[in-house]
């Protein structure tokens, strides 16, 4: 006689969202998307490079490519290189404006740590 066990299956844990926009970031690609750019995406991408190893990467492309993931947040569509997504799941991008400089910045729960200039880190 043979018994089995079964064990009861677990419902998949909800993984977070690629990367999300505050309000900031998204007027902000708005305004850039019915500018300049124009017609144009922008591909969030992870580059090696900076001493602490990777820096984030931010191109205009004309269109997605087949290894792009299309994030859409608050009614503005950016893209990340999918060879990036394990490094910026749950990845909060926003827009900062501070006395002398302005630009994107990326709050990402996936860093272990950031060079002291702030332009690499690590996970």
């Amino acid at each position: 006689m043979s018994t089995t066990t079964s064990q009861p299956s677990r419902a998949p844990r909800a993984l977070p969202p690629l990367m999300q926009l505050t309000d900031a970031a998204a007027e902000r690609l708005r305004s850039l998307y019915e500018a300049g750019e124009n017609g144009k995406l922008l591909r969030i991408a992870v580059k090696t490079k900076g001493c602490s190893g990777m820096a984030y990467d931010l191109n205009w492309v004309e269109a997605a490519a087949p290894t792009d993931e299309v994030v859409t947040d608050k009614d503005v569509t950016v893209l990340v290189d999918r060879k990036a997504t394990l490094f910026l799941i749950g990845t909060v991008m926003d827009y900062e404006v501070k006395a002398l400089s302005a630009g994107f910045t990326f709050t990402n729960p996936n860093e272990k740590g950031r060079c002291g200039c702030g332009e690499s880190f690590h996970v």
